[in-house]
């Protein structure tokens, strides 16, 4: 199974679970949620109706830290954990990886004294060891590390979910896609109508040259039997002369 299809089947999975709770108990969904090993998006968890009705409850901060999943990093869980709940261990890892996803969504050269900073760790083995085992096995990037300049190359980093800001940015670039496409499809149908017209101008062309070489031989063809047939009538001519001196 590849990693849409399973993403596709655990969103739809927590969807239907939070859906059919209320109050405390979907405390415990979204720790799952937060915590499962193959969860990379949450954005679509956020917008259960049942989870936007936490905002004003005494469980808001886990609706909050469903947000911070959905578009948040390590370093700024940090900065509001004082409001926040506090995370387990695979919390914290789900968190780290997402992370790194945030980051390569915009460089694809990531130093490792950024990488470092921002996740918290305090060696290069241990950032390897890292990118290797929770990010690269895991399938959620791909890239090169690279110990001589100290960066990781990034060649294919799984997406994270949109921030609400990033939508109106998203839907511009779409649209500014869509009328390229448009301008290239005109570009190409008046190629290929150019192309069916210089055909068409190459068809006439020929059969101009092929009725031409006809004419020309035809008249070649003539010529040759006027040519054979003009000694014939010469030699009757001298016959007849010389029979009449003979009389």
């Amino acid at each position: 199974m590849d990693i849409e299809q399973k993403q596709a089947e655990l969103i739809d999975y927590f969807v239907k679970q939070a859906a059919s709770l209320k109050g405390s108990p979907l405390v415990d969904v979204i720790v799952e949620a937060t915590s499962h090993p193959s969860l990379f998006a949450f954005s679509e968890i956020l917008s259960v109706p049942t989870i936007v009705e936490l905002e004003g409850t005494g469980y808001i901060k886990y609706r909050e830290l469903l947000r911070m999943y959905a578009y948040g990093t390590w370093s700024e869980y940090k900065s509001d954990a004082h409001r926040l709940p506090q995370l387990v261990p695979d919390q914290i890892l789900k968190l780290k990886q997402l992370t790194v996803l945030t980051l390569a969504e915009t460089n694809k050269v990531l130093p490792y004294d950024t990488l470092m900073q921002e996740l918290d760790v305090t060696n290069v083995r241990e950032l390897e060891d890292f990118l290797i085992n929770c990010c690269m096995y895991v399938g959620i990037v791909r890239g090169k590390l690279d110990q001589l300049r100290r960066c990781f190359e990034v060649q294919f980093a799984a997406g994270r979910d949109l921030r609400p800001e990033q939508l109106s940015n998203m839907i511009e670039t779409l649209a500014n896609w869509l009328s390229t496409s448009d301008n290239l499809l005109v570009s190409i149908q008046e190629k290929i109508k150019w192309a069916d017209s210089m055909n068409e101008i190459d068809k006439n062309h020929r059969k101009e040259v092929e009725e031409r070489v006809e004419e020309v031989k035809k008249a070649l063809s003539a010529k040759k039997l006027q040519t054979v047939s003009r000694p014939a009538l010469i030699s009757e001519g001298m016959k007849r002369s010389f029979l009449n001196l003979v009389e």
